[in-house]
């Protein structure tokens, strides 16, 4: 299995994902801000039409992109490793829930702020929205450790890196203390320190 994946980006939730469920991987480090050429010589687009990452390559040759599906993908091929609820189950549908507010909320609100392109006066409006998803996830944290309770799951890896993000970009979570807090818990976890070194 392999996972292609740039430092720093939203592929790392896989990376520490794969480590917490001690799933064997080699992963292929891919320059987003070069040419994007693999080191077999491909071109990411030829591995991934959309151009990005993660992406993950299996054994068989399959290959899956898009944080909602390989996260969960990752967390059945493990269950014991608790990252995901049992299929089936209302706790499993919250953990879809949170991906997909994950994935179109937070993480592409974010992610606007690494364009180039964004005209400097809708910074303030892009910060102001994200501020009010950060707010959201802030408030249904309430005492709980992760997002699905006590349970560390594929959701708060990926919430995790997204979070990361913030400092570089000039956003600040002071009215956050709770998220603050979730984020100190997380980096703490062996795999968070293990992806990120790496």
């Amino acid at each position: 299995m392999k996972l292609y994946s740039a430092t720093g980006s939203c592929s790392s939730a896989a990376h520490i994902c794969l480590l917490e469920a001690g799933i064997p991987f080699e992963r292929v480090v891919v320059d987003l801000r070069g040419e994007r050429r693999l080191p077999d010589g491909r071109h990411l687009d030829d591995l991934n039409p959309k151009g990005y990452v993660p992406v993950l390559e299996l054994d068989n040759g399959v290959v899956l992109t898009e944080n909602v599906a390989i996260l969960p993908y990752i967390a059945d091929l493990k269950p014991a490793s608790g990252l995901a609820p049992a299929n089936g189950t209302l706790a499993r549908v919250r953990l879809h829930e949170w991906l997909g507010y994950i994935s179109s909320e937070v993480h592409k609100t974010l992610g606007a702020l690494f364009n180039p392109q964004l005209p400097e006066d809708a910074r303030p409006m892009v910060i102001e929205r994200f501020q009010q998803r950060a707010g959201y996830i802030e408030r249904q944290l309430g005492d709980q450790a992760y997002l699905l309770g006590e349970q560390f799951s594929v959701a708060d890896a990926y919430l995790y890196i997204v979070l990361n993000w913030c400092p570089m970009l000039g956003v600040e979570l002071t009215d956050a203390p709770r998220l603050q807090a979730y984020q100190a818990r997380i980096a703490a976890r062996g795999s968070v320190q293990e992806a990120l070194e790496r």
